[in-house]
């Protein structure tokens, strides 16, 4: 059974952190799983349109970044 890995995400803007910094906002659009023999294959929701994505640029590719899933423990363990 293929079991996530990770979520496909895309930036749609940034924004101002409370020390000052600026971050990225993303949207997740898919998700990442691997196969039990160590392959991996991907998802895309059906409703994300790339042409959508901001644009400033005017590239005509859209940059999609995989996040790698964070183990429920390590999660916790970061957050004390």
């Amino acid at each position: 059974m293929a079991k996530k890995v990770g979520d496909i995400c895309v930036k749609v803007g940034s924004y101002q952190a409370p020390d000052g910094t600026t971050k990225n906002r993303y949207e997740n659009v898919g998700n990442k799983f691997e196969n039990n023999d160590g392959g991996h294959f991907y998802t895309i929701k059906r409703t994300f349109n790339p042409a959508g994505v901001p644009n400033a640029d005017n590239k005509d590719s859209v940059i999609l970044s995989i996040f790698d899933k964070k183990d429920e423990q390590q999660a916790s363990s970061q957050e004390e």
